[in-house]
């Protein structure tokens, strides 16, 4: 098994970056989610809402972060790639899900412009200060661990089989074309295992980096938007609750925490080592057992 791909999204919500190396912190991937879009009161924008955001890219560009739309990709939004922000130094409390008054700071007039322009809704952007500490929900925490303006935790993995099981199942029912990793927005993805075996990777070793398995990944509509055309349509839910239900809660994916003491870069290609396994929430599909 290895590292086939990873994956940052510098702006929660928006287009990905494919990497081939990254920095492991504490809170996710250097410059993982370190942005977000909040409404003026400070609660979280997400595709859920404005389909729309899946059309808003991002590239990395030395300490700069460039940001456009695929439809206007002459209008090119800049933005420092990483904090302090060059502004009035104005902070204001955010909420994501269960996290309420999460310390956040604006990051300039131009940026809340822009994005007002492109979303046709009023909005702002704000970046986690590295002050700012945001806990994962407790039940599964090890030792108060962070993590940045992602759903819930720091990191989400995913094997490239479970979704090549995912797309024969999907097409054999409704015929249509394969669905791309890019949908289900993961960090870490794995070549080599078998579909849905990360479900039970308790401690795993990327390279020389530990992490721990905590859940699998509820999935939600999220998941139904083509992030190509920013279209919803019924899969992969559809599917997936045919075999993948717990608890009135579709999975697919492992939450994924690093240990404390873990400090370097993982790189597309590391093997991947199995050190300790749990039982999955749900057993593998009885066609795979």
């Amino acid at each position: 098994m290895f590292l086939s791909a990873l994956y940052i999204y510098p702006i929660k919500s928006l287009g990905g970056i494919a990497v081939d190396e990254a920095v492991v912190e504490p809170k996710g991937l250097r410059y993982d989610r370190r942005f977000m879009l909040v409404e003026p009161n400070g609660k979280f924008i997400t595709q859920r809402s404005h389909p729309i955001m899946a059309l808003i890219d991002v590239r990395i560009d030395g300490e700069t972060l460039l940001v456009w739309h695929r439809h206007y990709p002459d209008d090119v939004l800049t933005l420092p790639l990483e904090g302090p922000m060059p502004d009035t130094g104005e902070t204001m409390s955010v909420s994501i899900w269960d996290s309420k008054d999460v310390p956040a700071q604006t990051v300039s007039v131009e940026a809340d412009a822009w994005f007002s322009r492109m979303l046709t809704i009023p909005c702002r952007l704000v970046y986690m200060p590295d002050s700012t500490h945001r806990p994962v929900d407790e039940q599964y925490a090890r030792q108060d661990d962070p993590v940045s303006f992602a759903d819930g935790y720091p990191y989400l993995l995913i094997g490239q089989s479970s979704l090549d099981y995912l797309n024969q199942r999907v097409i054999a029912e409704t015929e249509p074309d394969p669905m791309d990793m890019a949908r289900f927005r993961p960090n870490l993805v794995v070549s080599g295992s078998t579909p849905y075996d990360e479900d039970s990777w308790a401690e795993f070793q990327i390279g020389e980096l530990t992490f721990y398995g905590v859940k699998s990944c509820a999935r939600c509509v999220l998941t139904t938007i083509d992030p190509a055309t920013a279209q919803k349509g019924r899969e992969p839910l559809r599917t997936l609750a045919t075999y993948r239900q717990y608890t009135h809660k579709i999975l697919f994916g492992q939450n994924v925490l690093p240990d404390p003491s873990a400090s370097g870069a993982l790189r597309v290609g590391q093997p991947i080592n199995v050190v300790v396994r749990q039982e999955p929430w749900l057993a593998p599909p009885v066609d795979l057992v």
